[in-house]
């Protein structure tokens, strides 16, 4: 679709979009591309019938990070402005109301990593970099994004030294990333995303507010939120359809998208 000038959009199979962050060489945000993020992200139905998006970057790298040019103007005055533009755009991303597969070749630094960390899930090509050279560039920031898909000693680790680690090696310290080894990565993000673009729509979309409303509950008070949807979702034709084409062993047949919103 048009209207924007670092997205590339593409229905790549039924229900599964292709949103493409490009702009090179190593797609690093600026505050346009950041305000760009926050439109596409809030706003997914605008693409079509969406059920599902995997983001991805253009070119070697998935994100390298900031626009390091912009952010050598930043000051005191206007910082405040443009690190609200940044949050604003991570979390269009994670409250997406469709799921949001990232799909990481080559660096996710800084910004990247956030990006990457704020979708669902994380897709990685075996020989991925993921890093947090924030105090390389005397900057702070990411440490608690990183915290979603890593845990804390490991996310201490990359803070401070601001190393970067391959996907492999991050996976194998406790990172939750799935690593392919195959070379193609958007396949594999794809066999994901078609996947969930199998399910009912409906389902999907009320599946992913809950997750995002008990991602900090305790058990019990998380549990029970889910059961109350349980209950709600009963009513909902596309839940006896699935039971019954499961029952059935054939493919469900689920109505358009319904009303999902909690």
């Amino acid at each position: 679709m048009s209207g924007f000038n670092f997205l590339k959009t593409e229905e790549t199979s039924a229900g599964v979009f292709s949103v493409v962050m490009d702009r090179p060489p190593a797609n690093g945000v600026n505050r346009d591309m950041y305000i760009e993020l926050y439109e596409l992200f809030s706003n997914p139905d605008q693409l079509g019938e969406v059920r599902v998006i995997v983001l991805s970057g253009a070119g070697k790298h998935f994100c390298a990070g900031n626009d390091l040019d912009e952010f050598q103007t930043m000051t005191p005055s206007n910082g405040t402005e443009r690190m609200w533009r940044v949050r604003e755009a991570f979390y269009a991303i994670q409250d997406c109301s469709v799921p949001v597969i990232g799909a990481v070749q080559g660096a996710a630094l800084g910004t990247g990593l956030a990006i990457a960390a704020s979708c669902d899930f994380v897709v990685a090509a075996s020989e991925a970099r993921f890093g947090l050279p924030e105090l390389t560039v005397g900057v702070m920031g990411g440490a608690r994004h990183l915290a979603r898909i890593a845990p804390q000693p490991l996310v201490r680790r990359m803070f401070l030294t601001g190393e970067h680690i391959k996907a492999v090696d991050f996976a194998q310290a406790g990172g939750s990333i799935v690593v392919d080894a195959s070379g193609a990565l958007l396949e594999a993000a794809n066999r994901y995303a078609q996947r969930i673009a199998s399910f009912s729509p409906t389902a999907s979309r009320l599946g992913k507010q809950i997750l995002n409303k008990i991602e900090w509950m305790d058990i019990y008070s998380g549990y029970e939120f889910e059961q109350r949807y349980t209950v709600k979702m009963s009513g909902h034709a596309d839940s006896k359809e699935a039971l019954l084409a499961f029952r059935e062993s054939r493919a469900p047949q689920y109505r358009p998208l319904g009303d999902w919103r909690l």
